[in-house]
């Protein structure tokens, strides 16, 4: 059974042009890697990075490398992408962003504590 966590959403890829342009965008988190949230772009681009860095970025701005989270309003999120190719800038409606965050702490809380071995 897989307890990966997966929300997919509609995220503007906001450019110099006069509309950004909609693209669809797949948050992911997989219980084996319970400190990070994996953001799969079109193209087969994917990111990774805390999830504390996502679950920050809903309240304040964080940067952390090459990558910057902001809230923008009440209802939206911004994630910006540095690499060696330019910088993309997504906009995300927070709702989307609020129920995969829920997912993943309910997923949190039922995962049983680490086994500990004897010293």
């Amino acid at each position: 059974m897989s307890l990966v966590i997966q929300e997919h959403a509609r995220a503007r890829l906001i450019t110099d042009g006069p509309d950004p342009r909609r693209v669809p965008v797949e948050l992911r988190y997989d219980p084996e890697e319970p400190k990070t949230v994996q953001v799969r772009l079109p193209g087969g681009a994917d990111w990774t990075f805390g999830l504390d860095l996502l679950e920050r970025g809903l309240r304040s701005p964080v940067t952390r490398g090459d990558i910057r989270i902001w809230p923008c309003g009440r209802a939206q999120l911004i994630l910006e992408l540095h690499s060696p190719d330019g910088v993309a800038v997504f906009q995300f409606d927070i709702a989307p962003v609020i129920r995969f965050l829920s997912r993943t702490r309910a997923q949190t809380a039922k995962r049983p504590p680490a086994a500990t071995t004897p010293a």
